[in-house]
């Protein structure tokens, strides 16, 4: 069996839909679906049980727990980055995280999981998988930061595979129900559809309006990472997954309305909330990756894009 925690998520059904057309249907999917419109990403999968979260985390100290299961892919999180309720966040993304790092680790069960790019915050010293590199600056990044911290203590002291993925931004079907933490992919074409514009940020941090980039990567090569490291037990760590390249945001509008063959752009002033909290520019260090063995090359924003619409559109 495979658990797959997060599973009725973005990243999580995805996964789960990947291992079905493996053929793998032995599937344990651990959620909380409080909302319930995630059932909309799951209803087409094939799996042998669901379990909600709090149940499956009263049976981790339970005699027998993880028996027969050969990986754990832990997707499960509060993703909100917006979230500043700090017990909150470290009970769900570094308390459970642990608990079930450990678990795996007594019944030598793999253990791969969700970390997050925004560990790097502003991303000032780079984004290359080195202390020197990682300064979180809201809750969110700080509980994925801190589990990763902990994972490095753990790695030289057991020979169970742990490996973990920084995420840069994801975006592809199955995020309609993250609302404003959807991608701008997911809002722009919203935007065009309903107003014939896609809104874009103003310039900030030095660069023009529309220009701020980031690394965009398509949600089939994070699931085709994470697979990979299914297929290789030997490859442990932490690992930064995106493309290499980093990519503006006018160039995503740009791919939307190119699809659609209609609309234009608008720039909006930059909200005073983000100001001093927003990354302008990431652009994942991907050396460790290929280092490891994985050499597929990953999908620049147009194709991604263009394949994302094509499905988001039904065309």
């Amino acid at each position: 069996m495979i658990v797959v925690t997060g599973g009725a998520g973005f990243i999580g059904s995805n996964m789960i839909r990947a291992l079905n057309k493996r053929g793998e249907n032995n599937i344990l999917l651990v959620d909380h679906l409080v909302n319930g419109r995630k059932m909309h990403n799951i209803a087409d999968l094939n799996i042998a049980d669901y379990m909600d979260k709090a149940e499956f985390i009263e049976k981790m100290n339970t005699t027998g727990f993880l028996n027969g299961v050969k990986a754990v892919f832990h997707q499960g999180a509060c993703s909100a980055t917006t979230e500043w309720d700090g017990q909150y966040v470290m009970k769900n993304n570094y308390d459970y995280s642990k608990q079930l790092l450990h678990a795996c680790i007594s019944k030598n069960v793999a253990f791969i999981y969700a970390s997050s790019a925004s560990v790097y915050g502003n991303g000032a010293n780079g984004f290359r998988v080195e202390r020197s590199c990682e300064q979180p600056i809201n809750m969110y990044a700080y509980s994925k930061f801190q589990f990763d911290q902990y994972v490095r203590l753990v790695l030289p002291t057991t020979d169970c595979q742990i490996a973990g993925f920084r995420y840069f931004n994801v975006y592809g079907p199955g995020e309609q129900h993250k609302g404003s933490m959807s991608s701008t992919a997911f809002h722009f074409n919203q935007q065009v559809l309903e107003h014939n514009k896609a809104k874009l940020f103003a310039g900030c941090d030095g660069m023009d309006d529309g220009e701020q980039q980031r690394d965009f990567v398509y949600v089939d090569d994070v699931v085709d990472v994470n697979l990979w490291f299914l297929d290789h037990p030997e490859q442990s760590g932490i690992f930064n997954v995106g493309t290499g390249r980093a990519e503006t945001f006018n160039t995503v509008a740009n791919t939307v309305l190119a699809w659609h063959q209609k609309g234009s752009i608008e720039y909006i002033p930059f909200p005073e909330h983000l100001k001093g909290a927003y990354q302008s520019y990431t652009q994942a260090d991907i050396s460790g990756l290929r280092q490891a063995g994985y050499n597929k090359e990953f999908l620049t924003v147009k194709e991604g894009v263009t394949q994302y619409l094509d499905c988001l559109n039904l065309r």
